[in-house]
């Protein structure tokens, strides 16, 4: 739908800054963790039928991209990334020991930054010790996201190494006049290139990262990048809207505002992507991820058992996240978890033989009630509220205020609520966010801590 033609009724809704519920409640509920003590007791409470899933930041990237919210820097000589990956493999000991019984990991996750800022070595030799302390389970997936600009041949050759079975590269746009604008330069033919070694190394699944509303871009462009994305055939392809927070990360201010478009062209460049895809044969997965029909991630939304979580979705049904890395977040029984967010404070933390937890949030019953309510309006664009609360022990009638507050928004056509049951429309699905923060008892928080529904 054009944005033309979006009632107007719309209009407000597309304009709120919400979260994009990747947990709930999220990470600016989380409070200051007093020591590792309930780190420790969180940890030794895992069970020994239930999976693992870790969470890898690093913290570093080759190139700094003007456009990025991640927590990173851009490093000059490899003496402090090689000492980040000793203090690194320090911090894995430290979360295995403190582990109870489990069933091993079936998820590794290495996101940042970039992962292949390592060393091929360094990274193949991470990869193994997380498996071996760990207890990779032999289906388990391993995925890493990579800069494909900074890419080399023998970091390709390392991912096959490692056992690495999934890669999402950082593509954002081929257009090369908005790759000038965000300090990201990488042609066509070198992610073209990159994704057939990848192959070749081993990596079974490719998935792309696409932007759209950043400086440059329109509904032509992103409609040109999307196409050509699609041309090398990725198992999955996200398309996120580029936040613009200069007052957060300060490295923005290199993107000028007269380039960046108005939420309406914000909307037209999101509808450009979603057309071309769906046009070339990807499933539309929740709110801006899109998969080959034959993808894991496509037959979990099929099942009805798509998840989110920190990584956005995925078929991940592990019910401990274990965080390794400054800033890096995980999901325990008893609630989550973040590590100090800054390299230094980190790593002293570690050497002294600590958990660096840094912030925390015990959740509550009615907690996991609404996340899971949440969870399943993201993932599914539908929801029985009812049966949600009698299968976590409420009485079905526990949010009937959320369900009425989700209601005044179907005069509007964002959804329809029937005896306790909403439904998102597909021609809402990109305002989604909406609804789910009806049901969201920690709203409102500072606007500018979230980005834009659109």
């Amino acid at each position: 739908m054009s944005f033309a033609a979006l009632p107007a009724a719309w209009r407000p809704h597309v304009e709120r800054n919400l979260p994009r519920y990747t947990s709930y409640p999220t990470a600016v509920s989380f409070e200051p963790a007093e020591g590792e003590t309930e780190a420790r007791r969180w940890l030794a409470a895992t069970r020994a039928d239930q999976t693992i899933s870790a969470y890898v930041h690093v913290p570093f990237c080759r190139r700094l991209c003007w456009y990025c919210g991640c927590h990173t820097s851009v490093f000059h000589e490899y003496d402090r990334v090689r000492a980040f990956y000793q203090t690194l493999r320090l911090e894995v000991d430290l979360w295995a020991d403190a582990m109870g019984p489990h069933a091993g990991a079936a998820h590794l996750h290495f996101g940042g930054g970039s992962p292949n800022a390592l060393s091929p070595d360094d990274f193949v030799g991470l990869a193994r010790h997380m498996a071996e302390r760990f207890r990779l389970r032999p289906d388990a997936e391993v995925a890493a996201e990579l800069d494909p600009g900074m890419l080399s041949d023998a970091f390709i050759d390392a991912t096959g190494e490692a056992g690495v079975t999934r890669v999402s590269l950082g593509v954002q746009t081929f257009d090369p006049v908005v790759q000038r604008k965000v300090n990201r330069i990488q042609p066509f033919e070198q992610v073209e290139g990159a994704t057939a070694r990848l192959r070749r190394a081993g990596v079974r699944a490719i998935n792309f990262d696409l932007m759209y509303g950043l400086p440059g871009q329109t509904p032509e462009n992103v409609a040109a990048s999307t196409a050509a994305a699609v041309t090398l055939r990725p198992d999955r392809v996200a398309v996120f809207g580029y936040a613009h927070v200069p007052w957060m990360k300060k490295h923005q201010v290199m993107i000028r505002e007269a380039d960046l478009a108005d939420v309406a062209g914000r909307w037209e460049q999101a509808e450009a992507a979603d057309q071309t895809l769906v046009a070339a044969g990807y499933v539309r997965i929740g709110l801006d991820h899109y998969a080959l029909p034959g993808d894991s991630l496509s037959v979990a939304a099929a099942e009805g058992v798509l998840r989110r979580n920190f990584q956005g979705y995925t078929d991940d049904p592990a019910p401990v996240l274990v965080p390794i890395g400054p800033s890096s977040i995980g999901r325990f029984a008893e609630g989550f978890l973040q590590n100090a967010i800054t390299t230094d404070v980190w790593g002293r933390e570690v050497e002294a033989g600590r958990l660096p937890v840094a912030r925390r949030l015990a959740v509550t019953a009615e907690d996991e009630l609404r996340a899971a309510v949440i969870e399943r309006l993201m993932c599914d664009l539908a929801v029985d509220v009812g049966a949600v609360c009698q299968a976590h022990g409420f009485d079905p009638s526990t949010l009937d205020g959320s369900i009425a507050a989700a209601a005044a928004l179907q005069a509007d056509g964002l959804c329809v609520v029937e005896a306790g049951r909403i439904r998102i429309p597909a021609a809402a699905s990109r305002v989604m966010r909406v609804v789910a923060a009806c049901f969201d008892t920690c709203l409102p928080v500072t606007a500018a801590r979230h980005a834009r529904a659109v």
